[in-house]
């Protein structure tokens, strides 16, 4: 008599490879604004303060113009980036979605655990005519986020994979 190897593991049915979907174009334009909007701020900041206290202009000027110099830049490049690395697929299996360049997170949902299915448009993604999926598990890691999807299919999404949870034998917890 044979003693099973308890360190063998069976085969998995789901074969992790590169989501096919890519996110909308214009997601480069919603992204691009948020880090706009993020670094314009605090450079709005020390400018109006800067004036407001002459004495104190050198230190406030010189970090706002910095801060001005690294908020362009990272709103021409990363977003571009974003874009070339954001990916998202729905199987009938799982949702999943890769992220990142530097540090690349793979997520994925199978159906079975899937507990809530969300759509977000903030007043940004609303004027650039996007929104943010949301899925929601069990998952201590958090909901798996698909940004950057044309609302349509967002909502159309929503709609397909509340009808396939519920159609799934297994509990969602």
């Amino acid at each position: 008599m044979t003693t099973p190897n308890v360190h063998e593991r069976p085969e998995p049915t789901l074969r992790l490879r590169p989501p096919r979907h890519a996110v909308d174009p214009r997601a480069v334009g919603w992204w691009t604004w948020q880090i706009v909007l993020w670094a314009g701020a605090p450079v709005a900041t020390l400018v109006v303060l800067g004036a407001l206290i002459p004495p104190a202009r050198l230190w406030l000027f010189l970090p706002a113009g910095v801060l001005a110099a690294v908020g362009l830049a990272s709103a021409l490049a990363l977003p571009r980036l974003w874009f070339r690395h954001h990916r998202w697929e729905v199987t009938d299996e799982a949702v999943y979605t890769r992220t990142g360049w530097f540090f690349q997170e793979w997520r994925v949902a199978p159906l079975s655990r899937i507990q809530t299915v969300d759509t977000v448009r903030g007043p940004l993604e609303q004027r650039f005519g996007l929104a943010t999926l949301t899925v929601t598990t069990a998952s201590a890691r958090g909901a798996v986020k698909v940004e950057g999807l044309e609302a349509e299919t967002a909502a159309a999404l929503a709609a397909d994979l509340t009808v396939a949870t519920q159609a799934t034998p297994e509990d969602a917890t």
